[in-house]
């Protein structure tokens, strides 16, 4: 059975959390398979917010260790989401 484990982590406040997240994700980054950063911006304003989908690769408790270690920054929400197929 294949896994495709896949967290999206909500960021609020980017200005604060952007550095420890960073850190996070460069500590961990040979289980990141691919990232993908979304927030809001217009010609007026730039989102203090925003989620990053993560797709996860490797030995699942550092991915899981990661994503404790995210969930634990005030502002930080993590959810996972975990598709299994044959092949």
């Amino acid at each position: 059975m294949r896994r495709h484990l896949i967290y999206g982590v909500h960021v609020q406040n980017r200005g604060q959390n952007a550095l420890q997240m960073q850190q996070l994700l460069t500590e961990y980054g040979c289980h990141i398979k691919t990232r993908l950063g979304l927030h809001e911006v217009d010609e007026k304003s730039c989102s203090t917010g925003g989620l990053v989908l993560l797709e996860m690769f490797g030995d699942l408790a550092q991915c899981v260790l990661l994503r404790d270690k995210l969930n634990a920054i005030d502002g930080i929400e993590v959810k996972e989401m975990i598709f299994e197929h044959e092949g």
